[in-house]
């Protein structure tokens, strides 16, 4: 968990389901239907930068949700919620 009052350069590190740590930089927060959820970027654990690589950079998208001061990041197993808010995302970054 973590607050997020200055989160534009806020570098998360969360833990995937095989147990490893994994570090990301969290680039928005966006509001859709009165939940919180928040654009992930990868980055290099070693020296915290940006994974720069061919491919296109991954953004992975997790709900929040607010415990007090702090947020504690879950994964969307919805996939209609999913695509819900991935198409506002979209829709409203054009």
């Amino acid at each position: 968990m973590t607050d997020f009052e200055d989160f534009e350069q806020e570098i998360i590190e969360l833990i995937d389901e095989d147990g490893e740590a994994c570090q990301f930089q969290l680039i928005d927060i966006i509001e859709f239907e009165g939940k919180e959820y928040g654009l992930l970027l990868p980055v290099d654990d070693e020296d915290e930068t940006l994974i720069d690589n061919d491919e296109e950079k991954e953004v992975i998208l997790m709900r929040l949700n607010k415990l007090m001061n702090e947020y504690i990041f879950e994964t969307i197993d919805s996939d209609e919620e999913f695509q819900k808010v991935s198409d506002y995302y979209n829709s409203s970054a054009e």
